[in-house]
């Protein structure tokens, strides 16, 4: 039986995701696709669930959505019955799937109903340390499948070479970064100097919070007028975790505001002078990019893309160096307004120049359209 209803044309596209219910990188990413995809239905299958907000920033009404509700690697053969099932009813004519455990699923639900799938891929391999055990497991298990799908799709150039250092092996394997909505008109970058530092990233080992705290502390005993905002779920003043990480950095409690996870990141990257990125790993850092749509210089680790989205525009130092990031924030600190005014202006140009959304969805629809 068919899943159409009268009245319903087919989806173009069938997005199968790992989870759908918070602004991370990737779900962030596939709602600013969703929001340009106007031309055809389109379906999102996510395996954990799908959230009001996720639903809100897609803001797109012909998007029907799918939970399978799934709570544990231990219910990923329900859950893949459940998503065979979802992919002969819906009957698309190409699927994306989006982070590893949902690639491997949608690889296998792909290859039943002869559905054309393609991977997107947003982690890098730098530190699979910081993976869990089921991510890890699926990394494995989809270097198995790796020539399946009908193209790769990865975020970053870093992330395409390591994991074809690590053994996947697909011939139409490309590099798309990801695409913003920038911000319109940004006002002139007043002649300031750098004095509000921000963090914006979900309290988890591969974002490496005790290298950031250890930084700050070092470059805010130095320029005691600093201070940094940290957002990101669980970056909260009421979680023991964190102040763990404080204390043992001996960060000065009065140079931190801990804001936890934001629904309007517009007015942190506002509020800040300079973005701090002390990630292990990473694919396609957004903060990054985002933060450099609004002006804003950022002091980066060398992970991922980080780098090249930053260009000569920030600073890079080695992941897991405190000093060296703490060296970092200090360049901005002691720079003069001109300087960072100029820094500040060109961030911005290099944004506009490379990862626009209209742009990036163009590279997207052209690969899925082929």
């Amino acid at each position: 039986m068919s899943g159409e209803l009268p009245g319903q044309s087919r989806p173009s596209v069938m997005h199968v995701i790992t989870d759908f219910s918070s602004a991370e990188g990737a779900q962030t990413m596939l709602a600013r696709l969703l929001r340009l995809s106007t031309e055809k239905r389109v379906v999102v299958v996510s395996l954990l669930d799908v959230s009001d907000r996720m639903r809100q920033l897609a803001d797109n009404p012909a998007v029907t959505y799918h939970s399978l509700g799934m709570k544990s690697p231990l219910q990923m053969p329900a859950a893949l019955a459940k998503l065979a099932g979802l992919v002969r009813a819906e009957r698309p004519d190409v699927m994306l799937c989006w982070m590893y455990h949902a690639m491997a699923l949608g690889a296998i639900a792909g290859r039943l109903s002869r559905t054309p799938f393609y991977w997107t891929v947003r982690q890098s391999l730098e530190d699979t340390a910081a993976f869990t055990r089921s991510t890890k497991a699926a990394v494995s298990a989809c270097r198995l499948m790796s020539r399946w799908p009908r193209g790769v799709i990865y975020n970053s150039s870093r992330s395409k070479a390591l994991h074809r250092d690590y053994g996947y092996d697909n011939s139409n394997s490309i590099v798309i970064p990801n695409g913003f909505d920038l911000p319109g008109a940004v006002p002139p970058v007043p002649p300031v100097t750098a004095r509000v530092f921000g963090i914006a990233g979900r309290l988890h080992p591969q974002k490496d919070h005790p290298n950031f705290f250890k930084a700050a502390a070092l470059a805010g005993r130095d320029y005691p007028h600093l201070r940094f905002c940290v957002a990101g779920k669980g970056m909260t003043a009421d979680n023991p975790e964190v102040q763990g990480m404080m204390q043992a950095a001996g960060a000065r409690t009065e140079q931190f505001e801990l804001l936890g996870e934001l629904s309007n990141m517009a007015e942190f990257y506002q509020r800040i002078d300079a973005l701090v990125l002390s990630s292990r790993t990473e694919g396609f850092p957004n903060v990054v990019a985002e933060a450099m749509s609004y002006a804003r210089p950022v002091v980066t680790t060398d992970v991922g893309d980080a780098a090249q989205i930053v260009g000569d525009t920030g600073v890079v130092c080695p992941p897991r160096d405190s000093e060296a990031l703490a060296a970092g924030i200090a360049y901005f600190a002691a720079a003069s307004a001109e300087d960072y005014c100029e820094k500040a202006q060109s961030a911005l140009r290099r944004t506009e120049e490379k990862y626009s959304l209209p742009m990036i969805f163009k590279d997207y629809h052209q690969i899925l359209e082929s």
